[in-house]
């Protein structure tokens, strides 16, 4: 039996979807203001080193991974609305107890409240999306979609650090509680819709989670490679900037999601049409010339230049993957599939902050980047032995199954 949802091929822009893509904007603009921000607070306000600076990226990462452990679970039984809104509140109170956070202890209970929060809303807002957007429209409707991660992912770290320096502490966590919080009631607009569990046609089935980790494995897996690089750049760009004297490197940030803007929705469309083989390449391509020209770059222009190329080959990538690892797992099991899709992001982050960052301090931030390069190097090897050396090269008319 087909899936309701995939009957209206050609709806890509309903109501829910916006609604979805914009509060996903909103999640992402808090998380990503707050995240660059916090080295620089942490060892200001605590007297923190490295390890613990580290730590605090870390436990986060870490809890937002356990929780779509058990998130992915719970959204196949349905509910997933109550679910988004629980995860969505303790997102917004975690957000706002920044304030109370007077000891370093306090600071690392609410980054792990923070972390649980954050799993269970983007994974809560990952599965709705992909259970609204048509089958055959799966790399367009998420390169849509997933413009409202990489813009924020680009930009908010600009503005972020820009109220840091502007405004305080305080001020940067007083406006990503308000976002936090206009997140709730655009969330409550969207129409409640069947789970994909309960519109299954044999109720005696029970899904294979293993199996779906097992599908989703090579896709998620370059994901986390490729987040390991952004982990470096989101952690060490300011610092990069002052070793190489090129001030308000924020310019990268805002370059890098204009090519993110760009071609996103392109990559999407030739996802659909032609298979991952004609993306992920050269998605794969451009980040590790992104990466090595940073390595080299000691000017405004060579900086542009560097986020230029990286943007365009993240806004080719992410979207790619994210359709990629929707579409191998059956409807009831996209919650799992999204769930292990966003943990590869944050674990790629966060060994990205820990592994770059141990190189920067043996070597330098620019040799740093150019040794990030070979993470893509590695992605392009791992894609390749993994699909088409087993003669898995996708083909238009499969996709479209």
């Amino acid at each position: 039996m087909k899936e309701q949802q995939d009957l209206p091929a050609s709806k890509l822009w309903t109501r829910d979807f916006v609604l979805l893509t914009v509060s996903n904007l909103f999640l992402y603009l808090n998380l990503q203001m707050i995240t660059p921000s916090l080295p620089a607070y942490v060892t200001e306000r605590f007297g923190a080193g490295q390890w613990t600076v580290s730590l605090v990226i870390s436990l986060f990462a870490l809890s937002a991974i356990v929780t779509r452990f058990f998130a992915g679970s719970w959204l196949k039984r349905g509910r997933t609305t109550l679910i988004l809104l629980v995860g969505l509140t303790v997102y917004m109170l975690a957000t706002a107890s920044y304030y109370a956070a007077g000891t370093l202890a306090l600071f690392l209970l609410i980054r792990i409240l923070y972390g649980i929060g954050f799993g269970v809303s983007s994974t809560a807002f990952g599965t709705m999306v992909s259970d609204i957007i048509p089958i055959r429209r799966m790399g367009e409707g998420m390169g849509y979609f997933g413009l409202s991660t990489s813009l924020s992912m680009s930009a908010a770290p600009v503005i972020g650090l820009w109220l840091l320096g502007s405004y305080g502490f305080d001020t940067l966590i007083l406006v990503s509680t308000l976002l936090a919080i206009l997140i709730i009631p655009l969330s409550l607009l969207i129409r409640s819709t069947p789970s994909a569990s309960k519109q299954a046609t044999a109720p005696a089935a029970v899904p294979d989670t293993r199996g779906t980790y097992k599908q989703v494995a090579l896709p998620c897996f370059l994901n986390m490679l490729l987040s390991i690089t952004y982990g470096g750049l989101i952690s060490y760009l300011a610092l990069f900037g002052k070793e190489v004297h090129i001030g308000n490197v924020g310019w990268f940030f805002l370059c890098n999601a204009g090519a993110v803007l760009l071609v996103r929705p392109v990559a999407g469309k030739i996802f659909d049409k032609k298979g991952h083989f004609a993306v992920l390449p050269p998605g794969a391509l451009m980040v590790a010339v992104g990466l090595v020209l940073l390595s080299y770059t000691s000017s405004m222009t060579g900086l542009l230049a560097s986020a230029l190329c990286y943007g365009i080959g993240y806004g080719i990538l992410q979207p790619s993957l994210q359709a990629w690892t929707v579409k191998q797992v059956s409807p009831e099991m996209r919650g799992t599939a999204n769930g292990t899709f966003y943990n590869s992001i944050d674990l790629g982050i966060a060994l990205g902050s820990l592994l770059l960052g141990g190189i920067a301090s043996g070597t330098s931030y620019s040799m740093m980047y150019l040794l990030s390069a070979l993470a893509m190097l590695l992605f392009l090897a791992i894609y390749v032995s993994g699909t088409l050396v087993k003669g898995k090269k996708p083909q238009a008319a499969a996709l479209r199954k």
